[in-house]
Formats: C-alpha cells, structure tokens, sequence
C-alpha cells in the first residue's frame, strides 16, 4: 500500500486523511510507509477494477503501517474510534470483556482481514484487538475513507461487503457455540482456519496456529481441557497431526465428516 503522494490525490481526502491522523491515539513509533503494490494481501483488502484515476487516491489515504508486537493490543475496548485496520502480516485476536472482568476471544484475523468495524456504530471500540503474533496493519482514517466513498463507488461497496462479512461470520460462530458438540465446534474451527489460508495462497493442509489452547476455548465457549482433550482425540483417530501450534491436517474429508 503506497506512500501518499499529493500530486495525485485529491485535496478533500489528503486534508480529511492529515486531520485523522493528528487525532489518532496511536503513537508515531512503529509505523512505516506502507505500499500496496508490494503487499500479497492486495486481493483481499483492495477493492477490484480501479481506474488509473482512482488507485492514487486510494494509496493516498492508507497512508501507514504500524508494528504491532506479541500481546501488544492495537486498541482497546473503549478506546475512541478514529481508524479502520487491515491486517498486513500476521494474525490478531478481537476481545470483549464481561461485566464481571472476564474476557472472551470473538474473533481470529488473518493477513488481508479487516480490524475496526466494531468502532463505527457508537465512535468508541466495543472490544480490544491483540496480536498473537508480531503483526503490522495498515491504517485507514475512517473520515478520509468516508469521503472517498463519496468519490469512488467502488470503495463505498467494499466497505459494505466488509461489514456484511463481518456479520455472516458473527452469526455463523452464534450457530457453532449455540448447536455444535465439542468435537464439531473444534473441526469447524480447524476448517475454518484451513478455508481462510488457501485463500491467501497458503497450504490449507498444515499452518501454525497462533491462538493458545486457551484462547480457542474461549473462541469455541469450551474449556482448556475440552479443547485439549478433542485435538489428542482427532489426533488419534488420524484426523490431525499437532506439534505445539503447527496444524497439519491429515484426513479433510474426515474432519469435514466429524
């Protein structure tokens, strides 16, 4: 994702874009240019069939990319919503507190995915975003975006997608904890995870899973012990091969079947 460049972006998007960045929270240490062209992850972020016209401005608003260390949270819950996220590498995970102090994992986001959304309906964040890993993400003022959707149509339905994603996913995961078993919660989980890194031109077979036990049993509304007990049962019946947090996937058609 590129550097902007005045030349060719528009006047509205490149002040809009200046001002969400003076009233980001996010500290200036960590960011670094970030340029599309190089990013493996374009197809999945960007939307498709942009004019020559068009491109530069959108280059022009994502405009940074920001380190985001192992545990290090990206914002917290509460925190003021001023930007949107695109995973760049790496991999995050979104959290909401109970009432009672207790914490539940909601989400797993992969490179290319979307981080933020949570933010738009009330202008504060309604959970936290945590790396699993060291992770980068690109940053996209959400009021310099806003404007070029006015502009290029193209973007405002991506925007729409995103959210419409995020939705099919949230319902779907209410469907897993609501009516699935222990084992179904843990394959769907694991399919799920296959699913998503074929798309971005990885194995599907084998990956490191960056969530901790315990984070998946929270994920999947399961104990430590439950979701520990399922992946040495899947891995007896040839279903999985677990090393730590390398996954390979023995038998799909089996996992798929459980």
């Amino acid at each position: 994702m590129l550097t902007p460049t005045a030349a060719t972006a528009s006047s509205a998007v490149t002040s809009s874009a200046r001002s969400s960045r003076r009233a980001s929270p996010l500290r200036a240490s960590g960011r670094s240019a970030a340029r599309c062209s190089s990013c493996s992850m374009r197809q999945l972020c960007m939307p498709q069939g942009l004019s020559s016209d068009e491109l530069p401005k959108l280059e022009a608003l994502i405009c940074t990319a920001r380190s985001v260390q192992r545990g290090e949270a990206l914002y917290r819950s509460g925190d003021r919503f001023d930007n949107l996220y695109a995973v760049r590498s790496g991999s995050m995970k979104t959290v909401m507190a109970h009432r009672d102090g207790r914490e539940q994992v909601t989400g797993l986001r992969l490179a290319g995915e979307a981080l933020g959304l949570d933010g738009i309906s009330e202008d504060a964040h309604a959970c936290s975003a945590v790396a699993l890993e060291d992770s980068t993400v690109c940053i996209i003022p959400y009021t310099a975006l806003q404007t070029l959707c006015r502009e290029i149509s193209s973007m405002q339905e991506r925007l729409h997608k995103l959210m419409g994603e995020q939705i099919i996913r949230e319902a779907a995961q209410m469907m897993v904890l609501g009516s699935l078993s222990a084992d179904e919660r843990v394959a769907a989980f694991l399919l799920d995870v296959s699913e998503r890194h074929a798309q971005r031109g990885y194995s599907s077979a084998e990956f490191n899973l960056r969530m901790t036990r315990e984070d998946m049993g929270s994920y999947l509304g399961m104990t430590l012990e439950t979701v520990s007990r399922t992946l040495s049962r899947f891995q007896k019946r040839g279903l999985i091969d677990t090393q730590g947090k390398h996954i390979r996937i023995v038998d799909l058609e089996g996992l798929r079947q459980v």
